[in-house]
């Protein structure tokens, strides 16, 4: 086969064979395919798609480009849960753990930053000393011993997710459908999961801002992972403006491991409690949502959740000292103070442009070989909703870059409408639970 010939083939809106697809994705994988024309192949598809056949022989593709997981030895329905990615969602290190302490194993196999977005990899290595690769072995005795363990993709599962992951972040190709489901799908069949809870994420900081094509993306991911086996739900949750209060790597890990202390903000914890609820009943512990998110609070009252956590976080070699004294953090950078312009209400909030700025501060990463830097980020004081004057402070911004300060918060001001007429534009948090494709 040609690689130019398929490239063009997708390029002129032609449907391409399961031969094709995966020849492409094993040349690909060998080094033979250069990251150019895979860069075109991309691109080609995020123009014109793939129907539900070429998605299905992608995904087999990816799962058969590597090896798979044999969880079997450890007791119990194996849940997952997994974002589209959203600003400052944390919500991974907060619902893992109290999963696992209400007795349902979670392998979380996660990912890095896209885009604006972050990733779950990048906030646990936040952790000094925490380890995300780890092979096959060192995830199944992790998880035997506390419930869940949160690892990126392994050189031998899914290698072909792992290739186009960093690709798509640095090529403007990550809010396509197919390509979004293949990757998320292939990864949960292949790390052995049972079930997966996907949070599909609508609004203005969305991948997919428009509500009609999440939709259509929260179905096809139901539809895909019911057919390779995955039993799955999809919850869509508001990204209309950053959830909780902080956005970057080690900022957002300190606010879940507060969230964890019983000191969570409600929209985080909101969510986090739905997803969990869902798990829980996948999981077979609970008869119903209701009864999950229960159990889910009694496992944060009682410390079990943050327990679980700390044990998670030793066993990967993460630094037990910060996590229980995050004020010993050994990182720092520098703090910019933006103070509001005018007097008024917050009534919106552009999330994308939040998330870009995060990336900017060094939270994120530009290029594919970027460095991030676990210290920058975003603090927020106020959200939508609420009254600030003249003056007072809107959030601080933390960077280590040469970036004039002006420039940045002038940045975080665009991303405000603030006004004393009109009222706030409360985004509602939870909008739906998908069941079927």
């Amino acid at each position: 086969m040609n690689a130019v010939e398929i490239i063009t083939k997708k390029r002129d809106g032609k449907n391409l064979s399961k031969d094709e697809i995966r020849w492409m994705i094993h040349e690909y994988v060998r080094g033979e395919i250069p990251d150019y024309q895979m860069s075109a192949l991309l691109m080609a598809i995020y123009f014109n798609g793939l129907e539900s056949s070429e998605t299905a022989a992608l995904t087999e593709a990816m799962i058969q480009s590597g090896d798979r997981m044999d969880l079997s030895a450890v007791p119990g329905i194996k849940v997952d849960k997994h974002s589209t990615g959203g600003v400052g969602d944390k919500v991974s290190l907060v619902l893992a753990p109290l999963v696992a302490a209400a007795g349902v194993p979670v392998p979380m196999m996660s990912g890095r930053g896209l885009g604006h977005t972050g990733g779950t990899l990048d906030k646990l290595e936040a952790i000094p000393g925490f380890r995300t690769q780890l092979s096959e072995k060192e995830f199944r005795n992790i998880l035997a011993k506390t419930g869940f363990a949160m690892i990126g993709q392994t050189e031998s599962i899914v290698p072909a997710d792992r290739l186009l992951y960093a690709l798509r972040d640095v090529t403007g190709t990550v809010p396509s459908i197919p390509l979004i489901c293949s990757s998320i799908i292939s990864k949960k069949k292949a790390e052995g999961a049972d079930a997966l809870v996907l949070d599909v994420k609508v609004g203005n900081g969305a991948f997919l801002p428009d509500r009609s094509a999440t939709v259509s993306l929260a179905k096809n991911l139901v539809r895909l992972g019911e057919n390779v086996g995955l039993k799955t739900r999809a919850l869509l949750t508001s990204m209309d403006q950053p959830l909780g209060l902080t956005v970057g790597n080690w900022l957002e890990t300190r606010e879940a491991i507060e969230a964890l202390q019983g000191n969570g903000p409600d929209d985080l914890m909101e969510v986090t409690f739905q997803l969990g609820g869902l798990m829980c009943v996948l999981g077979g512990c609970a008869h119903s949502p209701s009864e999950g998110i229960k159990i889910l609070k009694e496992k944060l009252d009682s410390g079990e959740g943050f327990e679980q956590f700390i044990r998670m976080t030793e066993l990967q070699g993460g630094d037990v000292k910060v996590v229980e004294s995050p004020d010993k953090y050994p990182h720092q950078a520098k703090a910019i103070e933006v103070t509001s312009p005018v007097s008024g209400t917050i009534i919106q909030m552009d999330t994308q442009i939040i998330g870009i700025l995060s990336v900017s501060l060094g939270a994120g990463r530009m290029r594919k070989e970027d460095v991030v830097d676990p210290s920058a980020g975003i603090v927020l004081d106020k959200k939508i909703g609420d009254s600030v004057q003249t003056g007072e402070r809107l959030a601080t911004l933390y960077t280590n870059k040469s970036i004039a300060s002006d420039e940045l918060i002038q940045r975080y001001c665009k991303a405000l409408i603030i006004s004393d007429e009109e009222e706030p534009e409360f985004p509602q948090l939870i909008h739906e639970l998908i069941e079927h494709g």
